[in-house]
């Protein structure tokens, strides 16, 4: 009897507690051997898991002609960072060469609205050398607040959030239910919780509320999520490699290359880190419930990103970890506290064919518009960036080259994003890039470390267009980009970005638009649920005159979304939910179901403003901001 790639993977799983784990991975992939050994070994070098992967460029199938190819793209995104103020540089390792893998992952960026004036603000997590930095020298993240006409002024000093390290990624969300959004910055060695007090000033909780760690650790993606529905935000952080200098290998120890060049080594041959949960107890402090929650002991390691969303419409947030060199992990909520990885049985583990893959950031969203939460994950150089289309039985189908982004294989990607970038309704693709060693500039090697971004516009039929070459000189030129956060930082109803690049400054890319198309934008508030609204699903439907906009012609516009604390790599997006509203007068209907399991509707809702929504239905406050300047 014949069977399906899923099936055959989905009978895997049922029987992975009798096999041990390489024999689930070697029979999940009959055609490829283990591609990462044990340890560092000289005759091993950590480069043939790199080489393992590698996928061959295939063409998209063609699928049906779509009305928006070839029509002029209508948005430029061009860096401002200079002129907004962000005079900064993010330090993180080596220059122009890595000693070990520790140097290369970069660190993350949000936007983050510390301040509740619904501007949003921008933070910088900054890392460290091995050398080290003379006193008084040391780098350390950066916070700037947002002064409303396109400029930002650095507070970090006066915020109190001046902390030093090898910084990896930040979440946002208000763990104590005071109205204002705390920040958790994770870091290879001690995490930090900043408590934001209300007064433009944090404190650092990290002790007190029970969040200090009894081990080195390289910490790595983390989100806020209510697991268990109690209306308290609790903690997932990603662990990548079980990592000490003392201890690790050498690139000319191990003989460690990449395409004939000697790089750092891992994380094939290095033992993979063990992800993290903390449970919110209610009163300002955390438990760890790691092991009793499940998260110890599945299939994936050297987790990077994580996202947290209800991928399964069944009203409680799962986890979706993307990890570098193995299979990604699907932590699906069993609702009694505890998890269970399904990603093999859902179909988000391998590549097409089967395959692992070096997994760096992960987002979450309705590309097809069916009312289900999709997932877009970047991968290493060599291999595709992975789409997975939400099926919506539990499971997934990876329609990467169907839908088109199957055709770039060169550039390495890190951040990644869905977002409307045009304000038709269609959520798009952008792509942050940059190599992970630095040794490749001046060789033979086809890469250099700078990389352009990948931007992909929805065709509206499965289907995107690569629109990178014509996005804008912030698209085109090569940086070393990691994590980057999307917001719209000047509130002119366009989508822009902030950008963290590796020993550089960053970008803040500003989207020049001529179009003249609706949008409008919620901020949840919870009462019941958290009082951020994490894992709220928001829902507006919205009547164009184009039947172009709609997914059948002369049907509303619907789209949902859901506020989540993480996005991307290692980053933060804004937490008030834009949607593009094409040429829509007003919105007919703005739905949210709260994590409480409360839903709350509001009716014709004008266009080009922003709606803060309290659970119970009540508007806060709207706000169309035509009363303050904007750029751009």
């Amino acid at each position: 009897m014949s069977q399906t790639r899923r099936g055959f993977l989905r009978s895997l799983a049922r029987t992975a507690l009798v096999l041990s784990l390489e024999d689930v991975l070697r029979l999940a992939r009959p055609a490829l051997a283990l591609a990462a050994p044990q340890s560092a070994q000289p005759q091993k070098p950590a480069v043939s898991a790199r080489q393992a992967y590698e996928a061959p460029t295939r063409p998209a199938p063609k699928g049906q002609p779509s009305p928006v190819t070839g029509t002029p793209l209508g948005v430029q995104f061009v860096d401002v960072a200079q002129q907004a103020g962000l005079h900064v540089k993010t330090i993180f390792g080596g220059e122009h060469r890595n000693k070990y893998l520790l140097e290369t992952t970069g660190c993350g960026a949000a936007f983050f609205d510390y301040d509740q004036d619904d501007w949003v603000d921008i933070f910088l997590v900054n890392g460290w050398r091995l050398e080290g930095f003379p006193k008084g020298q040391e780098p350390i993240c950066h916070l700037f607040k947002n002064n409303r006409d396109g400029t930002f002024t650095d507070v970090t000093l006066k915020a109190g959030l001046a902390r030093s390290g090898w910084g990896q990624a930040c979440c946002v969300g208000d763990y104590n239910n005071d109205g204002w959004n705390d920040l958790f910055v994770s870091y290879y060695g001690q995490n930090a919780l900043f408590r934001n007090n209300g007064n433009g000033t944090f404190s650092d909780v990290t002790k007190p509320v029970g969040l200090l760690q009894d081990r080195l650790r390289w910490n790595s993606g983390c989100t806020f999520l209510d697991y268990d529905k109690d209306g308290h935000l609790d903690l997932f952080v990603g662990n990548y490699i079980d990592f000490d200098v003392k201890t690790a290998p050498l690139p000319e120890d191990a003989n460690c290359t990449y395409k004939g060049i000697q790089v750092a080594c891992g994380p094939p041959g290095l033992e993979g880190g063990k992800n993290l949960l903390y449970h919110n107890n209610g009163d300002g402090t955390f438990t760890d419930v790691s092991q009793r929650a499940g998260m110890i002991g599945t299939l994936g390691t050297y987790a990077l990103s994580a996202a947290a969303a209800d991928l399964d419409n069944n009203g409680w947030p799962n986890i979706y970890v993307a990890n570098d060199s193995t299979s990604a992990t699907y932590y699906v909520n069993q609702k009694d506290g505890t998890f269970r990885d399904q990603a093999i049985e859902a179909g988000v583990a391998y590549s097409p064919d089967g395959k692992p893959q070096a997994g760096m950031g992960v987002s979450i969203g309705d590309y097809n518009r069916d009312g289900l939460l999709d997932i877009v994950k970047t991968n290493f150089a060599g291999d595709t960036d992975s789409l997975y289309l939400n099926l919506g039985d539990g499971s997934f189908d990876d329609r990467t080259y169907q839908a088109g982004l199957g055709l770039n294989t060169r550039l390495l990607g890190w951040g990644v994003s869905f977002l409307d970038i045009d304000n038709d309704g269609w959520l798009d693709i952008l792509v942050s890039n940059g190599h992970v060693y630095p040794e490749v500039d001046g060789t033979q090697v086809d890469a250099a470390y700078a990389e352009r971004k990948y931007l992909y516009r929805n065709l509206r039929n499965g289907q995107f267009e690569d629109v990178s070459l014509l996005g804008g000189s912030g698209i085109t030129a090569a940086v070393p980009a990691r994590g980057f956060a999307v917001g719209d930082y000047d509130n002119d109803g366009r989508l822009d970005a902030v950008v963290n690049c590796i020993n550089a400054g960053p970008q803040l890319l500003h989207c020049e638009s001529t179009l003249n198309r609706s949008w409008i934008k919620i901020r949840a508030v919870g009462t019941k649920s958290n009082r951020t609204g994490i894992g709220a699903r928001v829902k507006v439907v919205a009547q164009t005159g184009s039947p172009l906009l709609n997914t059948k012609p002369g049907s509303p516009l619907a789209q949902i979304e859901a506020v989540r604390s993480s996005n991307g790599y290692y980053s933060a997006s804004d937490l008030r939910i834009h949607f593009g509203l094409g040429d829509a007068k007003k919105a007919d209907l703005v739905e949210i179901r709260w994590p409480s399991g409360v839903a709350d509707a509001w009716k014709d809702l004008d266009v080009n403003r922003l709606y803060v929504l309290e659970e119970g239905g009540k508007i806060l406050k709207t706000d169309d901001f035509a009363r303050l300047p904007t750029k751009g």
